[in-house]
């Protein structure tokens, strides 16, 4: 004998009340991003707008996220799970939440030599749709070297008041004298204190666009800021990046108005909030600096 089997959340709350956000959170989730595989997660949930309703059907989020599986994702189709969301919740809600995160893998080329290796670029996608239609936002990390501009100019002043002292007596320095003290550890007596960088993003999507700009957005910050972490590298790509870092000499101010130019430009985004992080080698704290373009409050915090 079948006996169907009973389902409180069809029940009356004991306690009314509407509540923004209901769901789950930290759902593994195989997402493909940029042509490759990855293991993401995913938050999903929608409102609960329904006051005498006793809870949602989170087995229906879970499962409409199989629509996501084996296909690169898109904005498209993340409005399309978005839509599955509130069909299955007909009645119960009108705003659906998904969250995505995970780390893109992206093979990078050397500066120089033909080597090459893969990073990690930490990303999440955020979509809402809600009655006034749907949104979609990207964040993206991006990691690069920044060598400050006033430690570089305190280093020349060292290396030249150390010339002075060197060659103080001598009329005239030859060529290969000059050229010998320059390589050596006597001649250049101070170097310029670096760090490592992060540029944190947050960007809104324009409402017609088909793909999810993770490449693109990643190739345009490196190309912008010009000193972008390596992989697998040679001395010549070594010396090459130290050349780099040397020619984009900049405080946290320079690097997020190069960032703030350029994704004014990028195809695809409406709208950004960004925050650029120098972990100081010189102090115990972070320099930061943050900007904002149309955004919702042109909130840059």
């Amino acid at each position: 004998m079948t006996t169907s089997l009973i389902d409180i959340a069809d029940g009356a709350a004991d306690q009314p009340g509407r509540l923004s956000w209901v769901g789950m959170e930290g759902i593994d989730l195989p997402l493909q991003v940029a042509g490759r595989p990855l293991a993401g997660r995913a938050d999903a949930g929608v409102s609960l707008d329904d006051p005498e309703a006793r809870g949602i059907h989170m087995s229906r989020l879970y499962l409409a996220l199989e629509r996501l599986t084996d296909r690169e994702l898109t904005p498209g189709r993340l409005n399309e799970v978005l839509a599955h969301f509130l069909d299955s919740h007909h009645g119960l809600s009108q705003q659906a939440f998904l969250d995505l995160s995970g780390e893109a893998m992206l093979r990078r080329p050397a500066l120089v030599s033909p080597l090459a290796g893969w990073k990690a670029y930490p990303f999440a996608v955020r979509g809402r749709l809600t009655a006034q239609g749907f949104e979609a936002r990207l964040e993206l990390s991006i990691g690069y070297s920044s060598t400050c501009p006033c430690s570089a100019a305190l280093a020349r002043q060292l290396i030249q008041e150390r010339f002075d002292r060197d060659f103080a007596e001598q009329d005239a320095v030859g060529f290969r004298a000059m050229r010998d003290w320059l390589g050596s550890e006597q001649g250049i007596v101070a170097t310029p204190h670096s760090q490592r960088s992060q540029a944190h993003l947050e960007l809104r999507l324009a409402p017609d666009a088909e793909s999810l700009p993770v490449v693109e957005v990643i190739d345009r910050v490196e190309s912008s800021l010009g000193t972008a972490l390596q992989t697998a590298v040679k001395r010549v790509d070594e010396q090459a990046f130290a050349l780099a870092n040397g020619q984009n000499l900049m405080f946290c101010e320079d690097a997020a108005r190069r960032l703030d130019r350029a994704l004014r430009e990028q195809p695809g985004v409406a709208g950004f909030r960004l925050r650029v992080v120098h972990a100081e080698s010189l102090h115990a704290h972070d320099a930061v600096a943050r900007s904002a373009w149309n955004w919702p409050g042109g909130q840059a915090g």
